[in-house]
């Protein structure tokens, strides 16, 4: 007779091993939580607000017309039930096989256990069924505004995404096999993988998309040569060394954004914008922004303007003993630029020759995919995470940017890590991504609610430093490149702003892919094209229709803009002179902090 105790498993040396580690994993796990900070609720979910609102759409719909939501009800069960029926007469078979898969496909069931194994195929038709039975509820919901309309959309798309079964254990066949092959190594790597990022970042989870350890700035990635000219609280003025023996009369001064960090410009020498820049015969200057900590609770748009763009932009003209310089700004670090332009403008100060706008907007009329984070439930939220830490956390700004493609660079990514054990990838832009930046709180407040929320800079004027600000005020010649794809500043929204710019001169270039990869898109690759179109600078749709394809990189393509408006040719130039002698060499010291809220 075969007792109970000759049924039970035993236990391999490894996996008794691997049982010992998970325990004393769990232990550290629920320490690392322990110390979590205390939730902000305003920024862990839409307010009361759009719930009740919600609700009433919900009753109305009901009262108005009942068929309706009542056939959406039925088609769900209907197509449920169909399923279940299917998939229990296929198992009744004896064939093992499950029913006729009708697709779509998804890239997240590519495990062909997904197809071929009746569990699976079950779980994976169910939640296709519940996930397209919610968005058609969801879809029939009549009364809401178009804002509301449009976050009532975004959560429940955040819900369905959440709920995928590749994001649970049982559920997943890849970390299933995984864990089986491994004798459960896989399960404890990734449970020390979830360990590791929930005590770095102090009890809060943040999936780390990247290896920490495969990079370090200076040495492997921003490594172009230069040396740091100026310092003061705000920046470190970096000005690059020639590497031709003539340079353009006319310097060029890139400003950054200050949510994350400069390097993303020169990340390897082979895709390299400052390199590329600098081997067209061009002096360069980039600005590398202080990583602000809460003594800079009191910095605001205003100190920005002053103390960042004005006084680099006065730095170069002493460096260079040239009486105008040539712009670049990036994403907010744009918009900032068009600000200045138009102060300058009021001031009659003409030291700005051109400037160039990388995905940059001034236009927030359509706030877009971030329509769910600036209405005021969220933006009281985050002025209040502001007066209570000084700054707006990098946190926070991760957060919200990787909820916006949530299934890339959180969902994914945690299953990879927690589910699969695998290491995070020696990836530079995924490495750069993870290495973002605080924003002081008075300049984050000023941002969201002047400019994002109320619009003011495209509407009935900015204030600013004494006066009121509009992006007609902008008048120096332009050239604007945005990108096709781009969820953080989207292109028809980048031209919006840049037709109501007061400029005679102005171009404007479509990059393909998104706000990075378009940008830092070296001619080398040869991987997205750009468009330019004979239109005027008036209408997207009609720009676009009038554009042309080229294929490769945009940067020749600006270079040779830029050169045309940067004079005539001189002695190349070292980096500083007498009163701006060499503070450190390039990428600074700013670069390299790392400040927690």
């Amino acid at each position: 007779m075969t007792t109970s105790d000759e049924l039970a498993p035993v236990a391999t040396p490894k996996m008794q091993e691997n049982l010992d580690k998970i325990e004393a994993l769990t232990q550290r796990l629920f320490e690392a939580l322990a110390h979590k900070r205390a939730p902000n609720m305003a920024l862990e979910g839409p307010g009361m607000d759009l719930y009740l609102k919600t609700g009433a759409a919900l009753v109305k719909s009901l009262a108005d017309n009942p068929a309706s939501l009542l056939e959406a009800q039925v088609s769900y069960w209907g197509q449920a039930m169909k399923h279940y029926v299917d998939a229990t007469h296929a198992l009744a078979q004896g064939t093992m096989k499950p029913p006729a898969d009708p697709g779509p496909k998804d890239r997240r069931f590519t495990n062909p256990l997904w197809d071929s194994h009746p569990y699976f195929n079950f779980v994976k038709q169910q939640y296709l069924i519940a996930a397209k039975g919610i968005e058609e509820a969801s879809a029939r919901l009549e009364g809401l505004a178009e804002i509301d309309r449009k976050r009532v959309d975004y959560f429940t798309r955040q819900i369905i995404d959440m709920m995928a079964p590749t994001n649970f254990l049982a559920t997943n066949p890849d970390a299933l096999e995984r864990a089986i092959e491994t004798e459960g190594e896989s399960l404890v790597r990734g449970l020390e993988n979830l360990v590791r990022d929930v005590e770095r970042n102090h009890g809060d989870l943040v999936v780390t998309l990247a290896d920490r350890d495969a990079f370090r700035v200076g040495q492997n990635i921003g490594t172009a040569e230069g040396s740091v000219v100026y310092r003061n609280r705000m920046f470190e003025l970096i000005q690059y060394k020639p590497t031709t023996e003539t340079v353009h009369k006319t310097p060029l001064l890139i400003f950054p954004p200050w949510i994350n960090k400069f390097y993303i410009l020169d990340l390897k020498p082979a895709n390299s914008l400052i390199r590329w820049i600098v081997d067209q015969g061009f002096t360069l200057f980039v600005v590398s922004w202080k990583n602000p900590d809460r003594s800079y609770a009191d910095v605001g748009m205003e100190d920005y303007v002053q103390d960042g763009f004005l006084t680099a932009i006065d730095q170069v003209k002493q460096i260079t003993r040239e009486k105008k310089v040539n712009t670049v700004g990036y994403c907010i670090a744009g918009t900032t630029l068009s600000l200045t332009l138009a102060l300058m403008e009021k001031r009659k100060d003409r030291s700005v020759n051109s400037a160039t706008f990388f995905t940059t907007l001034t236009d927030f009329s359509d706030q877009g995919e971030f329509t769910s984070f600036l209405q005021d439930d969220f933006v009281d939220g985050i002025e209040a995470q502001c007066k209570a830490d000084g700054v707006l956390s990098s946190y926070f700004m991760t957060r919200t940017f990787s909820f916006l493609r949530a299934n890339d660079l959180i969902w994914q990514p945690a299953i990879r890590s927690y589910m699969m054990g695998e290491a995070p990838p020696a990836f530079d832009l995924l490495f750069w991504n993870g290495d973002s930046t605080n924003l002081p709180g008075k300049m984050a407040v000023e941002y969201l609610r002047g400019l994002c929320q109320e619009d003011l800079f495209a509407g009935k004027g900015f204030p600013l430093m004494g006066e009121v600000l509009r992006v007609s005020d902008v008048k120096v010649p332009l050239c604007a490149i945005a990108c096709e794809t781009d969820h953080i500043a989207p292109w028809i929204s980048s031209f919006n702003g840049i037709a109501q710019m007061g400029s005679a001169d102005k171009t404007f270039i479509l990059s393909e892919s998104g706000h990075i990869a378009g940008i830092v898109n070296p001619p080398s690759k040869m991987k997205y094209g750009h468009y330019t179109s004979e239109a005027p600078v008036h209408n997207p749709n009609e720009w676009k229709g009038m554009a042309t394809r080229h294929d490769g990189s945009w940067w020749p393509r600006w270079g040779e803009w830029l050169a045309a408006r940067s004079g005539a040719m001189v002695p190349a130039r070292a980096p500083g002179d007498a009163a701006h002698p060499v503070l450190a060499a390039a990428p600074g010291t700013y670069v390299g902090e790392a400040i927690e809220a």
